[in-house]
């Protein structure tokens, strides 16, 4: 599983404004079959270290979530839902990356996607400022769903670090927001502002300031059955700094 060819130009934007020092940089494209991903331990992964949630697998040069189980499927009143609250399990797969990072951060990844469908909420997610430790994953993520459809979607939200605390920050819905196989997405918080990519256009924007400080990782949508090894990255790329 190897991605198509890629936009080089989407994939050489740089979001640090000039004169700013990098604090520290990571860039793959997943050369290890690895279940869950390590990459000589720089990763951390929602089952293994974060207990409640699922590992990401690495093989072929794709990283993707693993399939888990789903015991309570997901309704939301943003995906049409009639309900108040979220319902489900949202155990995602995660992985974190570990150590110390720059608080503003720019990720950028490449999705892989093949048989799209409507019948599942896939989502390739890229997360910013977030920490990983037993029974929690607070930070922001900022996610896409594999589908050029009425039913694509684009948004960014607040995870308050217990299995299924969150909170939406922005949301936008339509054929546009969604994404194909090749396509580069991009996320970004700087100070507290936080805004999503598509091929180098912004397509989402939020302000909070909950968490001054973080890593980056990424992570896919859980309840997606068989389908884990139809969407993920393949390629993934972070760039920190400070104020």
């Amino acid at each position: 599983m190897t991605s198509q060819s890629t936009d080089t130009q989407a994939l050489s934007i740089q979001r640090r404004p000039p004169g700013a020092v990098s604090v520290r940089t990571y860039s793959t494209r997943f050369p290890a079959d690895e279940d869950p991903i390590s990459e000589g331990g720089i990763w951390l992964n929602g089952r293994k270290d974060g207990l409640d949630w699922a590992d990401i697998r690495t093989r072929d040069g794709l990283a993707h979530g693993e399939t888990i189980a789903l015991k309570v499927a997901e309704r939301r009143v943003e995906q049409g839902d009639e309900i108040d609250v979220p319902v489900g399990d949202y155990n995602d797969p995660e992985a974190i990356l570990d150590g110390t990072w720059g608080r503003n951060q720019h990720v950028k990844a490449v999705v892989f996607s093949r048989n799209p469908t409507d019948k599942y909420y896939q989502e390739v997610e890229l997360r910013l400022r977030s920490r990983l430790v037993p029974h929690g994953i607070p930070g922001y993520e900022v996610f896409f769903r594999p589908l050029k459809a009425e039913g694509g979607y684009a948004e960014i939200v607040r995870w308050e670090g217990p299995l299924g605390g969150w909170k939406s920050l922005c949301r936008k819905n339509g054929p546009e927001f969604g994404v194909k196989h090749g396509d580069v997405i991009e996320a970004t918080i700087i100070g507290s502002v936080i805004k999503g990519y598509i091929n180098g256009v912004e397509v989402t924007s939020a302000t909070d300031d909950t968490y001054p400080a973080g890593n980056p990782g990424m992570g896919f949508n859980y309840g997606n059955e068989a389908t884990y090894a139809d969407y993920g990255l393949t390629y993934y790329e972070v760039d920190t700094w400070d104020d």
